[in-house]
């Protein structure tokens, strides 16, 4: 008794399927709308004429749709079941006529659309029955088989005359769940099989009008290539809903693509993503394909279709691996053929384009160094000489000065610009890489950061006999700003108009916060932030003596006043450099504000006395 217990126990089960949590499962979490239900069919429709035509290449080739009611019929003339072949296929959940078939199928398997078997399970996304009629063309002396299922899990099978199916093919039938009839309609299955079918390789119709749009825009022959041009724009402007600026080929035989990239007409953030267009087979597979292009090609928008690529099981997406590595890197290459090919052969298109996408470019050269000499004469930088390139800014200097920051260049451009200091503002994106990869591509080069040395030794230095007789401004303007970490020193320097200059590099910045840092903290990580105090410079505060208000301001004696008035000066300068501002900064500005707004009233002549008399 215990043996059979035993044995009964490990006796085999099968697993049981809910088919109406599955569906569920389909709509809520493979598939990211009802919509592919129609491509599900569609693709199945292909499928079955491309296995008929293995064996019989004359076979006809046609699907046809009719759609209202609440219902949707799919016909097509493709290779059809047999009564085995829909028990074995139709109603086992998971099984694909495409894995494993003895009668040949496999031979063609490359070229079916479907990889996974899910097949018509995706109708019920929409439909509560499904209904398939079927003859097959592989055993013609086999008469007519219905299935019919429910989303209940339940279905039947049987044969029929010869009569209710006279030809080898298929015919789908399918009946609206309640809430999805908008589905079945025939102007949506009309839009969806256009947006999913218009280039697969047979005729397809929704009723009378046509789905299939062949030769793709692409690949049709134009009287000329203004005519071409045209033409994609008004594709581009009907897919992605913008007219571009040029279009790019994307002809890859070896990986099997064909199609074209549209370059978009306005900038677009590096980080935004892409979404392209992919079609498999002709078989629209995804709207938002983001890992198709290298990240630096974010300037346009690809449709294009292939026979190489692997999607994933939902099919609306691609598969990462080997061959899309190896397709994005050969797309890349043909971008940038494009690119090369305008600067050679057209730089008012180039200038055109790059007015828009410098920086899609820029973010290209920095990794690719024949791309930046390509690109040299044409890439706009911000210098204090204007908009230039940076292989024109190299001709006008012998030193290539740049800054890292926009806050830096702000600080030193009229400066530098007045003293003949050539400086290139390195603070936007990418540009910092480029400036130092100039040497590189243009040998003989010289670039060096800009920093607060290399300007005050453009400054011209004050007659030591007029700095000597300022030594008790200058020594009270300094013990002032002592606080804040910042010097005080004394140049002659244009434009008059420009008072003091405040002058600072990352090293001197970062010895700031760390000095902030220490007096906030507690006595361990003080005591470690202390320990980190090195020798950086300081930042600096330069007085223009050339200026009249600050050779007024010099001639003070009320060290109070004099101590105010420096910091009204410290306060300007950081606001003329558009940095940002300190607490200590803003508390200083306050200060200063108000005690010159007291020193102003106190001396007014005009002030009433305590008896109210003027």
């Amino acid at each position: 008794m215990d043996s059979q217990t035993s044995q009964a126990s490990q006796s085999p089960h099968t697993f049981q399927v809910d088919l109406r949590g599955l569906v569920d499962l389909l709509s809520h979490h493979l598939y990211s709308s009802p919509r592919v239900y129609l491509r599900e069919l569609l693709q199945n429709a292909v499928d079955a004429i491309t296995a008929r035509r293995a064996e019989q290449p004359d076979a006809p080739a046609r699907v046809r749709l009719y759609a209202g009611g609440g219902t949707l019929r799919v016909e097509d003339s493709g290779v059809g079941l047999t009564e085995a072949d829909v028990h074995n296929l139709l109603a086992t959940i998971g099984r694909s006529s495409k894995r494993a078939d003895p009668g040949g199928i496999q031979e063609a398997r490359s070229e079916f659309l479907g990889q996974f078997g899910i097949g018509l399970l995706a109708c019920f996304v929409v439909a509560e029955r499904i209904r398939v009629v079927s003859r097959s063309a592989r055993t013609p002396d086999a008469p007519p088989v219905e299935w019919t299922a429910a989303d209940d899990g339940s279905y039947t099978v049987r044969t029929l005359p010869d009569s209710a199916r006279p030809e080898p093919g298929t015919t789908v039938h399918l009946v609206a769940r309640p809430g999805a009839g908008e589905w079945l309609t025939e102007e949506r299955v009309l839009a969806l099989a256009r947006d999913f079918g218009s280039l697969l390789p047979y005729d397809v119709r929704v009723g009378d009008e046509a789905v299939t749009d062949l030769p793709a825009p692409w690949n049709r022959p134009y009287p000329s290539p203004a005519t071409r041009r045209v033409a994609l724009q008004r594709h581009c402007h009907d897919l992605f809903g913008f007219t571009p600026l040029d279009s790019i080929d994307l002809d890859v035989p070896l990986a099997g693509i064909r199609g074209v990239a549209y370059v978009l007409p306005s900038s677009v953030s590096p980080a935004q993503r892409a979404s392209h267009r992919v079609h498999l087979k002709g078989m629209l597979l995804t709207e938002r394909a983001e890992q198709l292009l290298p990240d630096w090609a974010f300037f346009v928008r690809c449709v294009l279709d292939t026979d190489s690529l692997r999607p994933t099981a939902s099919r609306e997406s691609l598969y990462e691996d080997e061959t899309l590595a190896a397709v994005r890197e050969a797309l890349g290459e043909r971008i940038r053929s494009w690119l090369t090919g305008l600067a050679a052969g057209d730089p008012e298109r180039l200038a055109a384009f790059l007015s828009v996408h410098h920086l899609g470019v820029k973010s290209l050269a920095r990794h690719d160094k024949e791309m930046l000499r390509t690109m040299l004469p044409w890439l706009p930088f911000e210098t204090t000489d204007g908009q230039l390139s940076l292989e024109e800014f190299a001709q006008r200097h012998p030193v290539v000065h740049f800054t890292r920051t926009v806050e830096e260049f702000r600080q030193v451009a009229p400066i530098a610009s007045a003293q003949g200091v050539g400086v290139v503002n390195g603070g936007y994106t990418y540009d910092s890489e480029l400036i130092e990869a100039l040497p590189s591509v243009r040998p003989g080069t010289v670039v060096a950061e800009l920093d607060a040395d290399t300007v005050t030794a453009h400054l011209d230095a004050v007659d030591p006999a007029e700095e000597l007789a300022l030594a008790a401004f200058l020594g009270a303007a300094r013990a002032k700003l002592d606080a804040l970490g910042c010097d005080v020193v004394l140049r002659a320097f244009h434009p008059l108009s420009v008072p003091a200059l405040h002058l600072d590099d990352r090293a001197a910045r970062h010895e700031q916060a760390r000095a902030e840092a220490e007096e906030q903290a507690d006595d361990l990580w003080a005591g470690i932030l202390g320990s980190l105090r090195g020798s950086t410079p300081r930042a600096r505060l330069v007085l223009n003596h050339l200026n009249p208000l600050i050779r007024r301001i010099s001639s003070l004696e009320d060290r109070e006043l004099i101590g105010t008035a420096t910091e009204s000066l410290y306060g300007q300068a950081l606001l003329m450099a558009q940095r940002p501002l300190r607490p200590a900064d803003s508390a200083l500005l306050n200060r200063a504000f108000i005690g010159l707004l007291e020193w102003a009233t106190h001396s007014d002549p005009t002030e009433p006395t305590e008896d109210g008399r003027r």
